[in-house]
């Protein structure tokens, strides 16, 4: 088939959205289809743009572009949900989500009220009209039900290189690998460092936004020879860090999905996350698969002294969690066939 792929491109920023994007179109090229990728320009502010790449998608018909059959449209991201074809579907990775589930009403002005209402009057409008809705996750489903009162398929795919990841005897660190931003919350685990009984070292990978404050946090607390910020890995760096971790830390604000949560189970690490943490709680069963705890440094503290003071059980743990991931039947292909029969 021809198909059309929309998301959106946000200059010089990539994370796990990008391998999302990514990953699909190759794995509709690989089941033969002739793909295009269509990528809408998006910026956060000023406000007005968002208003105006609404108005721009919403406007777009895909069903017969200079001419050309386009068979399927499957959109990712807003506002390019808003195209129209008559067969569009939606896998939905996350709405706009500073007026959602991060909308903090004391504080927003009048313009991100009305932001506010013109995105979820748009999502009311526009979303319906897909043949068939998908979430990349149980959460991102959850969202789109409270906020919009819509039902979405949760459809799951695999983390890059899945094959690629494995597991060796375990060192005594525990390993966060993601973009060092608020959501993310590595403070958190700084925090708990400070608390530790266990010699258990903290690694923190990657780069962003808070790389500063959190070092600032490191020093302020003397735990310069506890946790470590490594800065970006390669694949293969990442791949070894997570096989020879005692266990691995994935506790963000309300995440959608969590690759993090996936690698560690796919390397028969235990995961340890928090009851807020969103995407990862559908996967992470407390004391089957990894631990469930409060978003608070003395409790993840003392998650992480069990988790050395009981190595076979994390072990245990571990191993049950890449059972957990393999009962699930996680692949492209899988992904590919059921976004295409509807």
């Amino acid at each position: 088939m021809n198909l059309i792929v929309t998301a959106c491109q946000v200059p010089f920023l990539s994370g796990g959205a990008t391998y999302h994007i990514d990953g699909l179109v190759a794995a509709l090229r690989r089941e033969g289809h002739a793909v295009e990728l269509l990528r809408f320009p998006f910026q956060f502010q000023p406000e007005a743009s968002i208003h105006q790449l609404m108005a721009h998608c919403e406007s777009l018909d895909l069903s017969q572009p200079n001419g050309q059959r386009v068979d399927r449209v499957i959109s990712l991201q807003f506002p390019g949900y808003g195209v129209n074809h008559p067969h569009h579907v939606v896998w939905l990775m996350h709405q706009h989500r500073s007026v959602y589930e991060l909308y903090q009403a004391d504080t927003a002005g009048s313009e991100q009220a009305r932001l506010r209402d013109a995105v979820t009057a748009y999502d009311n409008r526009v979303l319906p009209k897909a043949r068939h809705l998908f979430a990349n996750s149980q959460r991102v489903a959850e969202r789109l039900r409270e906020y919009n009162g819509l039902e979405a398929e949760p459809l799951a795919h695999p983390p890059a290189l899945a094959e690629r990841f494995h597991c060796a005897p375990a060192q005594p660190y525990i390993f966060y690998p993601s973009r060092l931003e608020s959501l993310k919350r590595q403070d958190l685990l700084i925090e708990a460092a400070r608390h530790l009984r266990s010699p258990v070292g903290i690694l923190i990978a990657g780069a962003g936004g808070q790389e500063a404050r959190y070092r600032e946090l490191i020093a302020r607390h003397g735990l310069e020879h506890r946790v470590k910020l490594l800065g970006h890995l390669t694949e293969e760096e990442k791949i070894a860090f997570y096989a020879n971790a005692l266990g691995v830390f994935f506790g963000p604000f309300d995440e959608d999905y969590g690759y993090i949560t996936l690698e560690a189970m796919l390397s028969s690490k235990p995961v340890l996350t928090c009851n807020d943490s969103g995407g990862p709680l559908a996967f992470v069963a407390d004391g089957e698969t990894g631990r469930v705890v409060a978003p608070d440094a003395l409790a993840i503290a003392r998650a992480i002294d069990e988790l050395h003071e009981r190595p076979e059980q994390a072990a245990r743990m571990g191993r049950a969690g890449r059972a957990r991931y393999q009962s699930l039947d996680i692949s492209w292909e899988r992904t590919v066939s059921r976004l295409l029969a509807v």
